[in-house]
């Protein structure tokens, strides 16, 4: 009975650290194929990454069109996917705000995409708005850039790009403490980009 109930507090810890694949967008199929920088293979996997990047344009919660390619090669950029639904997501959110204020300065840009539906699509804004993060949050209205990057549609799932324009790490859910290795990952990238 002991062994059920321990299996059973695991199963719960890992649900509660990813909020799983989004819905899929209406209309649209992600392949494996379509992912540039490989499956990531479980709840809670980090990946040294691989691949390069496609560009993207989408808009913020402001109506600002960002395009990636107006930062590649100039920055390391930090690319988070994330729903209103997901509260993993949202607590990521708040280390990743703490994050880009720390290593704007050397170069960082985060980027929050939110892989919400039409539907709910109109919570973003506010929500970003009353949290005051200052870093892009752009909205994947047609979940093209999420089925392309995220085609597992992962909440959250993050990835990070290097000067060189190539993901060079991924990390799926967020637990406390994942900041930490976040961080890390950030810090070694800088460093790397920065010789």
């Amino acid at each position: 009975m002991r062994k059920i109930q321990s299996v059973a507090i695991v199963l719960v810890f890992l649900l509660a650290a990813s909020c799983g694949p989004a819905p899929a967008t209406t209309g649209t199929t992600a392949t494996a194929d379509d992912a540039k920088s490989g499956d990531v293979e479980n709840d809670n996997a980090e990946h040294s990454g691989g691949g390069s990047i496609t560009d993207f344009a989408l808009k913020d919660v402001n109506g600002k069109t960002h395009a990636l390619s107006d930062y590649l090669g100039k920055k390391v950029i930090l690319i988070s996917f994330w729903a209103t639904w997901c509260e993993p997501c949202k607590k990521e959110m708040v280390q990743l705000n703490k994050l880009w204020k720390q290593y704007k300065d050397q170069d960082l840009l985060v980027i929050s995409i939110s892989m919400d539906e039409p539907e709910s699509q109109g919570d973003v804004a506010p929500y970003i708005k009353q949290r005051g993060y200052e870093y892009p949050v752009l909205i994947d209205a047609e979940g093209a850039v999420t089925n392309q990057m995220n085609p597992r549609r992962a909440a959250p799932f993050t990835l990070i790009i290097d000067k060189s324009q190539n993901i060079v790490w991924e990390h799926e859910s967020y637990i406390p403490g994942d900041e930490k290795k976040i961080e890390e990952a950030i810090v070694k990238i800088i460093g790397a980009s920065a010789k």
